[in-house]
Order: C-alpha cells, then structure tokens, then sequence
C-alpha cells in the first residue's frame, strides 16, 4: 500500500476556503514537527555539549567564574592564610587551561551538531526549490499547450527557455566557471 505524505493528506482535506495564514500556521507546525523530531534524534554526547556549551554562554556562568577567581586570589593573597597556590598563581593557570580545553571542546561538538542540522535544512530546502522549480516548469507547459489549444499566440523567448528543464549540474558547473572567471579577473586587477 503506498503511503502519502502527510502535506499531501492535510491538502485532500483541507476545505476550500482556507486562507494563508492557515496554510502558513500548517506549515510552521510541519517544521516545528521536524525540528522536534532532530532534538529527539540527538545524541547524549550532543545533548550534553549542548546543554554545556549553552550554560558556559551565559551570565550566570561569568558571574560564577568572577566569584570564583576572586576568592581564588584573595584566599591565595590574604595575609595570615595558607597559600596553596601563591602569585603568579600557576594552578588557578593550569585549571583555567584545562577549562579552556574541555569548554572549546563542547563548543565544537555543539556547532558541528548545529551545522549538521543546517546542512539537513539547506538540503531540505534545495529538494523543495528544485521540486518547485519541477511544478513550474510542468505548468508553463501545460499553459502553453492550453494556448495553443485556445488559439493564443505565444511567441515570447522567455517562455521557450523557462519550458526546459534546469538542469542542477549544469548551474553547478556554471557557478564554479564564474568563481574561476572572477579568480582569473581578481588575479590579473592584482597583478597589474
């Protein structure tokens, strides 16, 4: 049995006078439905660098190390108290420096995680642009054969070049053409 999509359930049974600001409602449900779904998927490595890297960007997480350093110091400066660690203070420096390493490390992890959800974005959002592409393609078309049916006159250019299909390798291709033909133009400008 083939099973439909679910935009494609929610449209055979929408009634005819819906407005877009139901369909756009409908939409951001579908997206937030997605987004869910990713913050479910994660890992407990990601959710833990997350929820780090999230406190260590905050201000209670400077105000703690503020408080922290400062008793630091005073307690390693105060007189008549036992210094462990006395100026220049080389364990506070050797704890910091480990903070460093392991904060810089949940932040990594937290952005890649974070990029990886925008790469799954920016593909969701390019399928979507090149099916779109697809259905107005179709449909001028279908206009097209309408009109000649009808008996209208088509003889713009345009409208022969918007019937072919786009070819994405082919934008690709003429994309990194362009990149190099401006390397080449940014290269000569420099030399001469």
């Amino acid at each position: 049995m083939h099973k439909q999509p679910a935009g494609a359930r929610h449209s055979e049974t929408r009634p005819r006078d819906v407005c877009a600001d139901d369909l756009t409602r409908e939409n951001v449900q579908s997206m937030r439905r997605v987004e869910e779904m990713a913050m479910a998927n994660r890992s407990r490595a990601d959710r833990m660098a997350a929820f780090i890297a999230g406190f260590c960007g905050s201000m209670p997480f400077v105000w703690l190390h503020a408080a922290a350093f400062a008793c630091w110091i005073i307690l390693n400066t105060w007189p008549g108290l036992a210094h462990w660690d006395p100026y220049p203070f080389t364990f506070l420096t050797l704890v910091v420096s480990l903070e460093a390493i392991f904060l810089a490390s949940f932040i990594l992890i937290s952005q890649n995680y974070e990029l990886r959800i925008s790469d799954r974005r920016n593909q969701l959002d390019l399928q979507i642009n090149l099916l779109t592409e697809q259905e107005n393609t179709k449909m001028i078309q279908m206009l097209e054969r309408i009109a000649k049916k009808v008996g209208a006159n088509i003889a713009d250019p345009d409208v022969r070049i918007m019937e072919e299909t786009t070819d994405p390798e082919k934008l690709v291709a003429q994309i990194e053409q362009a990149r190099r033909e401006d390397s080449a133009a940014a290269e000569a400008a420099k030399k001469s």
